[in-house]
Protein backbone atom coordinates (compact mmCIF):
# COMPACT_ATOMS: atom_id res chain seq x y z
CA UNK A 1 0.00 0.00 0.00
CA UNK A 2 1.11 3.55 -0.69
CA UNK A 3 1.77 5.82 2.65
CA UNK A 4 -1.33 8.12 3.01
CA UNK A 5 -1.18 11.14 5.42
CA UNK A 6 -3.87 11.10 8.27
CA UNK A 7 -3.99 13.21 11.11
CA UNK A 8 -4.33 11.56 14.45
CA UNK A 9 -6.07 13.79 17.62
CA UNK A 10 -4.58 13.31 20.97
CA UNK A 11 -6.11 14.39 24.29
CA UNK A 12 -5.93 13.20 28.03
CA UNK A 13 -6.77 14.63 31.06
CA UNK A 14 -5.65 12.49 33.62
CA UNK A 15 -2.45 11.65 35.25
CA UNK A 16 -0.17 14.32 34.49
CA UNK A 17 -1.60 14.81 30.64
CA UNK A 18 1.08 17.25 29.15
CA UNK A 19 3.71 14.53 29.72
CA UNK A 20 1.39 11.90 28.34
CA UNK A 21 0.37 13.37 25.17
CA UNK A 22 4.02 13.94 24.34
CA UNK A 23 5.45 10.86 25.29
CA UNK A 24 2.46 9.37 23.06
CA UNK A 25 3.38 11.25 19.80
CA UNK A 26 6.25 9.23 19.94
CA UNK A 27 4.22 6.32 20.39
CA UNK A 28 2.19 7.49 17.52
CA UNK A 29 5.60 7.81 15.37
CA UNK A 30 6.83 4.43 16.34
CA UNK A 31 3.52 2.33 14.72
CA UNK A 32 4.87 -0.10 11.85
CA UNK A 33 4.95 1.19 8.42
CA UNK A 34 4.66 4.95 10.35
CA UNK A 35 6.30 8.19 10.13
CA UNK A 36 5.64 11.27 12.30
CA UNK A 37 5.70 14.08 10.00
CA UNK A 38 4.29 16.82 12.56
CA UNK A 39 3.39 17.75 16.11
CA UNK A 40 1.27 20.37 16.58
CA UNK A 41 1.59 22.31 20.24
CA UNK A 42 -0.36 21.46 22.77
CA UNK A 43 -3.84 22.81 23.57
CA UNK A 44 -5.51 23.44 27.26
CA UNK A 45 -9.79 23.07 26.62
CA UNK A 46 -12.32 22.74 28.38
CA UNK A 47 -14.60 19.36 28.35
CA UNK A 48 -17.15 18.75 26.33
CA UNK A 49 -20.28 16.55 27.29
CA UNK A 50 -19.85 16.03 30.75
CA UNK A 51 -18.50 18.75 32.46
CA UNK A 52 -17.13 17.81 35.91
CA UNK A 53 -13.68 16.49 35.25
CA UNK A 54 -10.47 18.33 34.61
CA UNK A 55 -9.03 20.37 31.40
CA UNK A 56 -8.03 18.52 28.40
CA UNK A 57 -4.37 18.53 27.12
CA UNK A 58 -5.16 18.27 23.28
CA UNK A 59 -2.77 17.74 20.15
CA UNK A 60 -2.81 16.71 16.49
CA UNK A 61 0.08 14.19 15.20
CA UNK A 62 0.48 14.49 11.53
CA UNK A 63 1.60 10.96 10.27
CA UNK A 64 2.63 9.37 6.71
CA UNK A 65 1.57 6.13 7.27
CA UNK A 66 1.11 2.26 5.15
CA UNK A 67 -1.00 0.92 7.28
CA UNK A 68 -4.73 0.81 6.10
CA UNK A 69 -7.45 2.70 8.46
CA UNK A 70 -8.44 -0.03 10.52
CA UNK A 71 -4.72 -1.44 11.00
CA UNK A 72 -4.04 2.26 12.39
CA UNK A 73 -6.78 2.73 14.49
CA UNK A 74 -6.07 -0.85 16.12
CA UNK A 75 -2.82 0.65 16.61
CA UNK A 76 -3.79 3.31 18.37
CA UNK A 77 -6.55 1.44 20.66
CA UNK A 78 -3.32 -0.89 21.01
CA UNK A 79 -1.47 2.75 22.53
CA UNK A 80 -4.47 4.02 24.70
CA UNK A 81 -4.52 0.69 26.58
CA UNK A 82 -1.16 0.63 27.41
CA UNK A 83 -2.25 4.04 29.11
CA UNK A 84 -4.67 2.69 30.69
CA UNK A 85 -7.80 3.81 29.25
CA UNK A 86 -10.76 3.16 30.04
CA UNK A 87 -13.76 3.41 28.09
CA UNK A 88 -16.24 3.36 31.27
CA UNK A 89 -17.98 6.73 30.76
CA UNK A 90 -18.82 8.47 27.68
CA UNK A 91 -17.01 12.33 27.19
CA UNK A 92 -15.33 11.07 30.37
CA UNK A 93 -11.97 11.73 32.34
CA UNK A 94 -9.12 9.47 29.89
CA UNK A 95 -5.77 9.26 30.61
CA UNK A 96 -5.40 9.02 26.24
CA UNK A 97 -7.47 9.21 23.77
CA UNK A 98 -6.35 8.74 20.36
CA UNK A 99 -8.78 9.54 17.19
CA UNK A 100 -7.90 8.83 13.12
CA UNK A 101 -9.38 12.77 12.33
CA UNK A 102 -8.46 12.43 8.76
CA UNK A 103 -6.98 9.58 6.71
CA UNK A 104 -6.07 10.85 2.83
CA UNK A 105 -9.41 11.91 1.53
CA UNK A 106 -10.69 8.37 2.69
CA UNK A 107 -14.50 8.96 3.40
CA UNK A 108 -15.95 5.96 5.51
CA UNK A 109 -18.48 4.67 7.27
CA UNK A 110 -18.51 1.72 8.86
CA UNK A 111 -19.20 0.56 12.74
CA UNK A 112 -16.20 1.84 15.01
CA UNK A 113 -14.34 3.86 12.24
CA UNK A 114 -15.98 7.04 10.25
CA UNK A 115 -13.37 9.24 8.26
CA UNK A 116 -13.16 12.44 8.18
CA UNK A 117 -13.89 11.96 11.71
CA UNK A 118 -17.54 13.41 12.20
CA UNK A 119 -16.90 15.93 14.26
CA UNK A 120 -13.58 17.76 13.24
CA UNK A 121 -15.14 21.09 11.78
CA UNK A 122 -16.94 21.32 14.63
CA UNK A 123 -14.22 21.50 17.43
CA UNK A 124 -11.80 23.96 18.26
CA UNK A 125 -9.92 21.45 20.27
CA UNK A 126 -9.17 19.24 16.80
CA UNK A 127 -9.19 22.10 14.53
CA UNK A 128 -6.46 24.30 16.00
CA UNK A 129 -3.41 21.65 16.38
CA UNK A 130 -4.97 19.88 13.01
CA UNK A 131 -3.89 23.24 11.46
CA UNK A 132 -0.78 23.44 13.44
CA UNK A 133 0.11 20.70 11.39
CA UNK A 134 -1.57 20.59 8.45
CA UNK A 135 -2.33 24.37 7.30
CA UNK A 136 -3.95 23.36 3.84
CA UNK A 137 -5.64 20.03 5.25
CA UNK A 138 -9.23 19.55 3.35
CA UNK A 139 -11.77 17.84 5.43
CA UNK A 140 -13.17 15.04 2.44
CA UNK A 141 -17.01 16.38 2.05
CA UNK A 142 -16.23 19.51 3.77
CA UNK A 143 -13.98 21.68 2.13
CA UNK A 144 -10.92 23.64 3.40
CA UNK A 145 -10.22 22.98 7.42
CA UNK A 146 -9.58 26.38 7.68
CA UNK A 147 -12.49 27.66 6.81
CA UNK A 148 -14.51 25.85 9.80
CA UNK A 149 -11.86 28.19 12.35
CA UNK A 150 -13.78 31.18 12.74
CA UNK A 151 -16.91 28.88 13.18
CA UNK A 152 -15.83 27.44 16.76
CA UNK A 153 -13.64 30.93 17.54
CA UNK A 154 -16.38 31.10 20.74
CA UNK A 155 -14.70 27.72 22.12
CA UNK A 156 -12.17 28.28 24.81
CA UNK A 157 -8.89 27.24 23.91
CA UNK A 158 -5.38 28.13 25.09
CA UNK A 159 -2.06 27.00 23.16
CA UNK A 160 0.07 26.20 25.79
CA UNK A 161 4.09 27.66 25.98
CA UNK A 162 6.58 25.01 24.24
CA UNK A 163 7.99 22.34 26.62
CA UNK A 164 10.13 19.62 26.14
Amino acid sequence: MNPVRAVVALGSNLDDPEARVRRAFGEVGALPSTRLLARSALYRTAPVGYLDQPAFINACALVETALGPRELLAGLLAIERRHGRVRDLPNGPRTLDLDVVLYGDLVLHEHGLTLPHPRAHERAFVLAPLLDVWPDAIIPGRGAAASYRDRVGDQAIERLPEGP
